[in-house]
């Protein structure tokens, strides 16, 4: 009984002083990241490069219409879009095909009606849109983004003079999720608190800190001549997260990444209600650990006892106090979080639960693809046997 005491004494102190250690080295790391938001920010780029905006979109009539005409609103002119209608089955094709006929000099649509073997519906889309792109105006950009975004008139200008200041071949700015719920808001402020562990964003324009890559399909802003370079998502087309292999690649070869933050220039609502969210989750969860069980397994069970085990050394005297420094810790990186998520930091209340719900969230992921044999999205089911050998590829 004694060593088993001592052992909770330790690991208290260990879980501790761990989320201490993240709560300072956050609050001096995330204080660098650019604030697109902030004076100064609001400026052109030198040169007024070229970019063309690439939305693929299957089945998303209730969003893409909002999407493309923010991206029509915005206030940069070398800007074109290229917009993918993938297989869809309901009206988003007559949405897209409306506001291209009022915006041809902008807007330019295009129609997939077949997936080939061995590709992901959305990387297909993005590479056939990227080739047409780059055979009619070789912009100097490729913006990739999804058909459910919605952006400020001023989001590409800024984020384009930014790019070109800090000479990035790659820059990601960080989208605003918007919670609607308190489902919502407690999952989302868990999932972006926690990606700090993963991630260390203040670390992505290091080219030493190889490990430290980002990538977000809300926007992947990239030099054509970088994506030409990496042989563009012809070389990933089985790769469920495109939008972080794309970052991996990017900082695997030795090009500039950088990242930057902008509350509400950039904003998404990501599925409705908690339920809609740990289903959207079922397609990546998995594909985060290349599809490899044991590792699934030993990160939902770090993450339960990592996330729960401070509020059951409250009860005992001797772990009360590294459970309060634990505690204090992960509320004040859920206010740091808040600054830019927007999402309140009294989310930090239910820490514990959004650790159970993603744990849940982790199995039932690889439950569902090994099960299904493969990851079924958008209606169509791609092989496990071939996104584990993308993956392979991606190592």
């Amino acid at each position: 009984m004694h060593l088993l005491h001592l052992i909770l004494i330790v690991s208290a102190w260990l879980i501790a002083t761990s989320w201490l250690a993240k709560l300072a080295e956050a609050v001096r790391g995330l204080a660098t990241i650019p604030n697109l938001l902030a004076r100064g920010y609001d400026i052109s780029p030198v040169g007024s490069p070229s970019v063309t905006v690439i939305v693929p979109a299957r089945d998303e009539a209730a969003n893409v219409g909002a999407c493309l005409e923010s991206l029509l609103a915005q206030d940069y002119c070398e800007l074109r879009i290229v917009a993918v209608d993938d297989r869809s089955t309901d009206g988003t094709c007559a949405i897209m095909d409306a506001l291209a006929r009022a915006h041809s000099e902008r807007l330019k649509v295009l129609s997939i009606t077949y997936l080939p073997a061995n590709w992901l519906g959305k990387t297909h889309a993005m590479a056939i849109a990227a080739r047409s792109a780059i055979a009619a105006n070789n912009p100097d950009y490729l913006l990739f983004t999804d058909a459910d975004i919605m952006f400020q008139p001023d989001a590409i200008r800024r984020s384009l003079a930014n790019a070109v200041a800090t000479q990035a071949d790659h820059f990601v700015l960080l989208p605003t999720t918007i919670a609607k719920t308190r489902g919502e808001g407690m999952i989302l402020a868990y999932l972006q608190v926690m990606s700090l562990w993963a991630i260390r964003p203040w670390r992505v324009a290091d080219p030493k800190a190889k490990r430290d890559a980002i990538g977000v399909g809300a926007f992947n802003l990239i030099r054509t001549s970088a994506y030409l370079q990496l042989g563009g998502f012809d070389a990933t087309p089985m790769e469920i997260l495109e939008d972080l292999a794309l970052g991996r690649r990017v900082k695997r070869v030795g090009l500039r990444q950088r990242v930057a933050t902008a509350p509400g220039m950039v904003s998404v609502h990501w599925a409705s209600g908690l339920g809609g969210i740990v289903t959207g989750m079922t397609k990546n969860l998995f594909a985060v650990f290349r599809f490899r069980p044991p590792l699934l397994v030993a990160a939902a069970i770090w993450i339960v006892l990592f996330c729960t085990a401070p509020i059951g050394y409250l009860t005992m005297p001797d772990t009360r106090v590294p459970a309060v420094v634990a505690l204090a810790s992960v509320f004040g990186m859920y206010v740091l979080s808040g600054r830019t998520s927007r999402i309140p930091a009294i989310y930090a209340a239910f820490f514990p639960v959004g650790a159970v719900v993603v744990a849940y969230s982790m199995f039932r992921s690889m439950a569902i693809t090994v099960i299904r044999g493969g990851v079924t999205w958008r209606g169509t089911l791609y092989p496990l046997s071939e996104l584990r050998k993308q993956a392979q590829r991606d190592l």
